[in-house]
């Protein structure tokens, strides 16, 4: 990116003219080695086919598209003419920046200078300027301004205390790219300030990329210093651009009309009182740019001066962008969008002047004074879409294809393939009256589809996400929104995604899990909608039951299917820790994930035989395979009823050594069904889902009765209790968290809940009174440091002074290989440990398991992880310590020996599997276990470990 330094300034030069001007920065350029002799001709040509005088001074000469080839160097040479040269009508130039440049990168430089050309004042200081550095300064330090909108307000947030009010300011902050990550850190550091009528402010200089101020009131009263806080001002502060708006608080305080502030119940009439940019119900209309070189100085021109014919307010922005709306009357402001050719741009005009709407699109659809070669269909995709299959080969019949196993079992059937649609529409419609016609037979037809989806669905859950997708299309607020955008001239498709996109974007944005999870059931549905109107009807599902091929099945998705109708599941990509995985062990539907983008090419209807315990796939099975396969199926379909019918009996090897296996939950309710399955406790209690499931944070009170709930169902069985595994990349509403540049590494676990000690503490009295004498044991997850967990046991030992338990043990997870390698240490104060595999399996191997590419390769069963378990386990049991399992790989058929061979003391899976890895553990030998385990500890990878298990 083209950056201005000092040594790029020449100071004190004449010219007679403009003609003489180029000469000297061509020479310039020339001597320096970023361009060769002939570049003079380009800049030449460019002044005659357009002046570059951008205004206050300041022209920016560039060579055409013809003379790239002759940039040795992309750069800039800026030249200082204080007494001035004639650009041209009457335009004078103190300051020419030449620009050397072998694509659009002067674009770049632009927005650099948008600060400059809003300085009414700029060309006579840059007359007067005596120094390079003066020219520097005057060019990066005009004041910038201050970002006040409705995306910077927060009114009624959940908070819980002064500090949680202040980071919901800095997330508005952040979210609008105003603040660096560290800015909230910087505001606790700052005293605030009382400004009365409960009303507070802070600011800082610090982290701040440009000025803006947020906004907040709290849902709930709260008291800061023994005064009440009504709402607080969140100030990123930088020059005097807040001047303007403090001048106007400062007012409205004088004159008593503070309370008035914090009675308006909505974000407009803030913004009004405060000066902001207030939002109104404007016409608007996108339209896709079509000019070569983008949005550049001419084109611009043009645009900004019909903008002026108009008595109002005329907006734009780009679609997708990050810059919010400016001013189309402002030329400077136009060129800081940067906007390039294909890029959508959203107009919006002020409701009196709605004419010139139309006047604008005509415009740039005939390419503001430039010839223009029309764009492509405009394509629009409602979700991301998987990489071109060009360079895949279409499995042949009779193959086998090896992924990871997922979820076991072996199933049979037709491929239904499943690939994310792409749409082509055109952004213009015919006429309003006719896209209206369009989207209500689209919607109409789409609500036929999900009324038979709910009579058809046996599962209360599916039926309940498919009537929300009814309420949906019903929204008055979306058809609202939508009828706007017809009524302006756009196309139905392009009006209804829009609006569905915007609303899904608002939902995501409030990084609330539950509410992401509505924001997905947004994009389904509208995905429904878009595709009746475009004419694309999904490949219908066979009659009999089938295998689901994907490129990677969502959560969500998973949700929804119906395990009597899909018989397995297929994915290109994924891995057997991730969450389609998880969920599809939990309805028992056979699943084979990360098999390559290959099994996307396989043809609709062809047979496949899927194994979901060794991860192989088989394209088009002769008979007799088929019927080897569906033999082993029955058979071990015959082991899950015996097994079942024993699920209360111990876990016992064949030579006597014994294993305890309990079962993850993440709620307090159907714990009997859990005891039911034959479990011998609760290995792993996620209380984060406890928490996800209030909408603000759970009293005390609430917590006890939640806990309690669990233990009187497991009747004296032991309860291990994670404390909330939250963080970034798993945020609760109520509790605010800036956003991370890598989640996993940042403030998620022992590291968040340490910094909120009130919570924890409220959380662990809440448990110690509900365990009475019953068995209870608490761990802390993302333990990384010695002292992140003493400092934890100390706050248990206090409470527990304060509340005597009986049977209280405390430990912590093995989730960072730190934790593995310090379990020497680390043993001998804790009383166990629980192995979490799945992030022990990421960090270990440093693969995210929710990549695209990557994630299959996450595979718990690598000797790395492994030979990290046996170390926890060998340090665990020299000082007389238990180690349990409760990751995803404790219920993993082919992980289980392993596991028992290394003498992991319980393992912890989902209740539907308790039976099945019962009757395992007694069909092992201890010994041979042992043997296996040790030479999967030599292995080098994981796919050598599983077919070591192979040959047992």
């Amino acid at each position: 990116m083209l950056e201005f330094t000092t040594a790029q300034i020449s100071m004190g030069q004449t010219a007679v003219d403009k003609s003489a001007a180029l000469q000297l920065l061509a020479g310039h350029l020339v001597r320096d080695g970023l361009v060769a002799e002939g570049y003079l001709a380009g800049l030449q040509a460019r002044e005659a086919q357009g002046s570059t005088f951008l205004g206050q001074g300041i022209a920016i000469p560039h060579g055409t598209p013809q003379t790239r080839d002759l940039v040795h160097v992309t750069g800039v040479r800026l030249m200082q003419f204080p007494e001035g040269v004639d650009w041209g009508d009457g335009q004078r130039v103190f300051l020419a920046i030449a620009i050397a440049a072998r694509s659009d990168e002067h674009l770049l430089l632009l927005q650099q200078l948008t600060r400059a050309l809003g300085d009414a004042d700029m060309a006579e200081a840059l007359s007067r300027a005596d120094s390079a550095e003066a020219v520097l300064h005057l060019l990066q330090g005009a004041p910038r301004e201050l970002l006040l909108d409705e995306r910077t307000l927060g009114l009624g947030v959940p908070a819980d205390d002064f500090d949680d009010l202040l980071w919901q300011g800095a997330r508005l902050l952040r979210r609008v790219e105003c603040v660096d990550g560290d800015f909230a850190g910087r505001l606790q550091q700052v005293d605030p300030l009382s400004l009365g009528d409960g009303l507070w402010w802070l600011h800082s200089e610090q982290a701040v990329r440009q000025p803006g101020l947020a906004f907040v009131t709290p849902q709930q009263p709260l008291r800061h210093q023994g005064q009440p806080i009504n709402g607080l001002f969140c100030l990123a502060s930088q020059g005097e651009a807040h001047q303007a708006v403090l001048e106007r608080l400062c007012g409205l305080l004088v004159e008593g009309r503070g309370q008035e502030l914090l009675r308006a119940g909505n974000v407009r009439t803030v913004l009004g009182m405060l000066g902001g940019a207030v939002p109104t119900d404007w016409p608007s209309a996108r339209i896709a740019l079509a000019n070569p070189h983008g949005l550049h100085a001419r084109p611009a021109k043009i645009l900004a001066q019909l903008a002026k014919e108009f008595d109002g307010e005329v907006r734009v922005q780009v679609v997708d962008g990050n810059a919010p709306a400016v001013s189309v009357k402002s030329l400077s402001k136009l060129l800081s969008l940067g906007a390039r050719r294909g890029q959508v741009l959203e107009f919006s005009v002020e409701p009196r002047i709605a004419e010139a709407l139309p006047a604008l699109l005509a415009a740039v659809e005939s390419g503001l004074g430039e010839e223009v070669e029309a764009l492509p269909a405009v394509t629009q995709v409602a979700i991301d879409t998987p990489a071109p299959l060009t360079t895949q080969v279409k499995p042949a019949d009779g193959s086998t294809l090896q992924g990871i196993a997922a979820a076991p079992g072996i199933a049979s059937g037709p491929a239904h393939v499943h690939l994310l649609q792409t749409f082509d529409y055109p952004l213009r419609g015919e006429s309003p009256a006719l896209e209206r016609q369009r989207l209500q037979d689209a919607l109409a037809r789409v609500r036929a589809e999900i009324d038979g989806l709910i009579q058809r669905s046996q599962a209360t859950a599916i039926r309940e996400i498919f009537i929300t997708h009814l309420e949906m299309l019903a929204d008055p607020g979306l058809g609202d929104e939508v009828e706007l955008r017809l009524r302006q001239g756009e196309s139905a498709p392009a009006a209804w995604l829009a609006v569905i996109d915007a609303a899904a974007r608002q939902q995501e944005a409030l990084q609330d899990a539950l509410l992401a999870e509505r924001a997905a059931d947004l994009r389904d549905v509208g995905r429904r909608v878009l595709a009746q109107l475009c004419g694309i009807s999904e490949t219908p599902e066979p009659d009999q039951p089938y295998v689901l091929v994907m490129a990677e099945v969502g959560p969500s998705d998973v949700a929804r299917l119906d395990p009597t109708r899909v018989a397995g599941i297929l994915t290109a990509r994924g891995g057997a820790t991730a969450h389609s995985a998880i969920v599809a062990r939990a309805l028992g539907i056979p699943a084979v994930v990360g098999a390559g983008d290959a099994v996307l090419l396989i043809a609709p209807g062809t047979a496949l035989l899927l194994d979901g315990q060794r991860g192989r796939v088989t394209v088009a099975p002769a008979a007799d395979q088929l019927e080897k396969a569906l033999a082993e199926r029955e058979q071990r379909e015959e082991r899950l009823r015996a097994a079942h019918a024993s699920r209360h009996e111990p876990a016992i090897t064949r030579d006597g050594h014994g294993v305890e296996v309990f079962a993850n939950i993440g709620e307090s309710s159907g714990i009997d069904k859990v005891v039911e399955q034959g479990a011998e406790g609760v290995g792993l209690l996620r209380t984060e889902l406890i928490f996800m499931a209030h909408p603000q944070l759970p009293d005390e009170a609430t917590q006890e009765a939640e806990y309690r709930r669990v233990l009187d169902g497991l009747g004296g069985r032991p309860l291990v209790v994670r404390t909330p595994d939250v963080g970034g990349d798993k945020p609760l509403p109520y509790w605010p968290i800036d956003k991370e540049e890598n989640p996993f590494l940042g403030v998620r676990g022992i590291r968040l809940t340490l910094q909120r000690p009130q919570v924890m503490e409220s959380q662990l009295r809440a448990l110690l009174r509900a365990a009475d004498e019953r068995p209870l044991r608490i761990m802390f997850p993302m333990v990384g440091q010695v002292e992140e967990w003493r400092q934890a046991r100390q706050m248990v030992e206090r409470l527990r002074g304060e509340i005597p338990v009986a049977d209280l043990q405390v430990g912590i997870m093995i989730e960072v290989p730190s934790a593995a390698l310090l379990a020497p240490v680390l043993a001998a104060e804790v009383d166990f440990f629980s192995v979490g595999t799945n992030d022990l399996t990421q960090y270990t191997l440093a693969i995210d398991r929710g990549h695209p590419s990557l994630s299959a390769q996450a595979d718990g069963l690598h000797p790395a992880v492994l030979n990290l378990i046996d170390m926890t386990v060998r340090a665990a049991h020299a000082h007389g310590k238990w180690v349990g399992v409760c990751g995803e790989l404790a219920g993993d058929p082919q992980a289980v020996p392993i596991l028992v061979g290394l003498e992991v003391d319980e393992l912890s899976v989902a209740p539907r599997g308790i039976a099945e890895v019962k009757a395992q553990v007694r069909a092992l030998s201890i010994e041979q276990a042992r043997i296996l385990a040790r030479q999967a500890l030599s292995l080098g990878s994981a796919g050598e470990v599983r077919a070591l298990v192979e040959t047992l």
